[in-house]
């Protein structure tokens, strides 16, 4: 599929790319140019991406059922990349990562347009860092080939950290330094688990068709699993499992491989933090799906309870620390953290309710964080604080203003109606159902849920209920044009969602289900031999 003499696909991933470059041409001094230039590049993105959803769920692009690799891929581009390796810039979308992509392409312009908010010194380097970590976290996304998945994960890396290391707060330095070693040593280790797979690949197919030369094409290496072409010992799938899983759990925060993202959060610029938030841990869950679950389903049925069992704890030490928090951007660290164990919890249940649920919820999770990210950053920018127990009253101040960021908590703990239900009483339901898991399980679950209820209204008291402290926050103002448009957007899409769920989950079930289809030999034998 081509749009404007390019295939769909490699516009959308270079759009962003091209943009930074565009900015970087332009001429010194003219920040009005450059924000409306990423700004332009960022939309033009997101309309393409639109462009995506639309023809996948109309005509012949529709969402098919079947293996989570092969027929769903739509789109696909593919050329050789390294041809005496087998590796090649291989791109397609399916149910399993269409809605992550268009999510990305969704928040980017709000952080752009976090921007507008106050004086950023460097600001052409900032815009173009944005839009190449823009770039880097749509090819995750879209990636097939095991390589160039990598190549992209990697790359994703260096904007964040010079993003935090540079226009972070106080401690950023530190911060991006943790950050850059957390997730630099999980990916090494992910980097030596796709070449011991392309090898072994590679020579077991080398022994009955002489002369082949490998593929990191993660299609073909699970079509061969899947026929018994290529076979891999129980050992060495448990330590490739591993590698990839230690990679993955550190970039989605599973505790204990957490503690880089509360000082990497608290210290982001808004812009920063909400690719951060939104979108970065997201890798990690994404990966557990993509490699984990469909590389190696019996090691995934395998551990998926010991899994379970850290996301469990993740899911109540992070509401735990975020209601004890004041600085409202680390509270939302720590709820970050304890909705994406909630979503790992959700992967584990194995089953295709447990993961659609999942997937809905990163999604809902990254509109969330965005908009939470968007609140603080309105009343820092106003009185250059980030804590809300030093406010009061501002509902009768700030009408507006308390009532989205009402919405927004709301949603965050969990109202029907709203985002942030579906995804967990979806996930619920997996995980209640799971033979791997079940009610102790879900009953873990449903405590998290609560304290987010908790720690949310916890908030909102504080800061917009009773009577106004300091009588000089009786003349804040409310939200300004540019801030009541994107809280405004972002407050709809937690609606819709909430709903309208079936416009999402209509799109991920068909992937989703031949994922399930093929764990599920392995998931029946794993509940047996634990005896559930």
């Amino acid at each position: 599929m081509n749009l404007l003499g390019l295939p769909i696909l490699s516009l959308l991933l270079w759009l962003p790319a091209f943009g930074a470059l565009i900015i970087l041409l332009q001429p010194a001094g003219r920040p009005a140019l450059y924000r409306w230039t990423a700004m332009s590049a960022a939309l033009a993105t997101f309309v393409v991406a639109g462009i995506v959803i639309g023809l996948f769920y109309t005509g012949p692009y529709g969402p098919v059922s079947g293996v989570v690799v092969g027929p769903p891929l739509q789109f696909v581009d593919s050329i050789a990349w390294l041809p005496a390796f087998g590796a090649s810039y291989f791109i397609g979308v399916d149910g399993i990562n269409l809605w992550l992509v268009g999510l990305t392409a969704f928040l980017a312009p709000f952080a752009i347009a976090a921007t507008w908010q106050r004086q950023t010194r460097s600001l052409r380097l900032l815009l173009a860092l944005l839009l190449l970590a823009e770039t880097a976290f749509l090819g995750v996304f879209l990636a097939q080939d095991m390589l160039l998945f990598y190549v992209f994960y990697e790359l994703a890396l260096i904007p964040m950290v010079f993003l935090v290391g540079m226009w972070g707060g106080h401690g950023r330095a530190a911060a991006a330094l943790k950050l850059f070693l957390y997730t630099f040593s999980g990916s090494l280790l992910m980097l030596l688990a796709i070449i011991g797979l392309h090898i072994l690949h590679r020579n077991a197919i080398a022994a009955v068709e002489p002369g082949y030369t490998g593929t990191f094409a993660l299609n073909q290496i699970v079509a061969d699993l899947r026929a018994g072409l290529f076979t891999l010992d129980p050992l060495v799938a448990r330590l490739l499992f591993g590698a990839f899983f230690v990679a993955f759990a550190i970039k989605l925060a599973l505790w204990p491989f957490h503690t880089w993202l509360p000082d990497a959060y608290s210290v982001a610029p808004t812009p920063v933090a909400i690719i951060l938030a939104g979108l970065m841990a997201k890798f990690g869950v994404y990966g557990l799906i993509r490699f984990n679950a469909t590389l190696f389903p019996e090691v995934m049925s395998w551990v998926a309870p010991v899994v379970a069992v850290l996301a469990v704890i993740g899911i109540i030490y992070g509401a735990l620390i975020a209601f004890t928090q004041r600085d409202m951007q680390r509270m939302i660290a720590y709820a970050s953290i304890s909705h994406m164990n909630f979503v790992a919890l959700g992967v584990m249940a194995l089953n295709t309710i447990g993961i659609n649920g999942a997937l809905f919820q990163m999604v809902a999770h990254g509109v969330m964080m965005a908009a939470l990210l968007l609140i603080v950053a309105v009343i820092e920018e106003r009185r250059d604080s980030r804590d809300f127990s030093t406010l009061g009253g501002l509902w009768q101040v700030t009408p507006v203003y308390a009532g989205l960021t009402l919405l927004t908590l709301l949603a965050m703990a969990g109202l029907p109606g709203l985002s942030g239900f579906v995804g967990e009483f979806t996930m619920l339901q997996g995980i209640f159902t799971s033979p791997l898991l079940g009610w102790p399980f879900a009953i873990g679950a449903a405590i998290g849920i609560i304290l987010a209820a908790v720690y949310a209204l916890r908030v909102f008291h504080m800061g917009f209920m009773g009577e106004v402290r300091n009588t000089a926050h009786l003349d804040l103002p409310d939200l300004q044009r540019c801030e009541l448009l994107t809280l405004g957007v972002l407050a709809a899409a937690m609606v819709v969602l909430g709903l309208f769920p079936n416009l999402l989950l209509s799109g991920t079930t068909g992937s989703v289900q031949g994922l399930v289809d093929a764990l599920t030999p392995a998931v029946q034998a794993a509940a047996q031999l634990n005896g559930w």
